[in-house]
């Protein structure tokens, strides 16, 4: 399978508004981040989409996404979701309805704010076409397990995802000890990494570089990361099995 990351941006993007340092004034296209958003290709053809973050449209445009297979959402902050509207294009060009998969409290949340979305397919495709599935267990999804593992956002429990041997885990603040064993024997962690100093609802460099030692994947790829993380110098601090994500960049993983 191939996973695509989408953004590695945070909720305010880089380069931010206003903003004069380094990174947001940088020529290098690597410090060009759109909101955080992954998409993994099946060797089978399929597109599971993790995330529709506000930039979803042009992500799918710069990247020639023409179709999405399945979304998983990890939580439903605005910069992880309101891209959802963005969805209807590949509704109309496929003429298929989407399946979305996420836990108890996110679905709720889908069915309150977007509603209109989740609907059955007819005549017109003016409005995205969705369905909506609560998942607290791993599943099958084209053939693939997508194993769902709880992980902390503050206060807030949310989800990670384990598709094959691959692991995505944004907007996370810690890993509770009974999800540890379902991260083993990774070929490929994304995981969080804010700034350089702590924050209450996100681990930083410190935190992801302790949980990358834990969790021993293959390979680890650092993303959702404000203006404060500037690519080349950020690389030259990490270890050679930890890359610095940026938008566009694809990951070629055996399944």
């Amino acid at each position: 399978m191939q996973l695509t990351i989408l953004g590695a941006g945070s909720s305010a993007g880089t380069p931010a508004i206003g903003c004069q340092c380094d990174t947001c004034t940088s020529e290098n296209p690597r410090n060009k981040r759109t909101r955080c958003s992954s998409i993994i290709t099946l060797d089978s053809g399929e597109n599971i989409l993790i995330d529709t973050g506000p930039d979803l449209r042009l992500q799918a445009l710069r990247e020639g996404i023409t179709h999405v297979d399945a979304v998983l959402y990890t939580h439903t902050h605005a910069d992880h979701i309101h891209g959802i509207d963005d969805l209807r294009a590949f509704c109309q060009v496929n003429k298929e309805q989407i399946p979305l998969y996420t836990y108890k409290e996110a679905v709720k949340h889908i069915k309150d704010k977007f509603g209109y979305t989740l609907r059955e397919p007819c005549d017109f495709w003016d409005l995205p076409v969705l369905a909506i599935n609560e998942v607290n267990a791993p599943f099958d999804l084209f053939g693939t397990t997508i194993t769902p593992i709880p992980v902390m956002h503050g206060r807030m429990p949310i989800l990670a995802y384990r598709i094959g041997n691959i692991s995505y885990m944004t907007d996370v603040s810690s890993i509770p000890a009974t999800s540890m064993p379902l991260l083993e024997g990774l070929d490929l962690l994304l995981i969080d990494c804010l700034r350089v100093a702590e924050h209450p609802t996100h681990i930083n460099i410190e935190q992801s570089l302790d949980y990358i030692g834990q969790i021993k994947a293959k390979q680890s790829v650092l993303i959702h990361m404000t203006h404060e993380l500037e690519y080349e110098a950020l690389t030259k601090m990490l270890p050679s099995n930890v890359a610095v994500g940026y938008d566009g960049m694809s990951i070629q993983i055996s399944e």
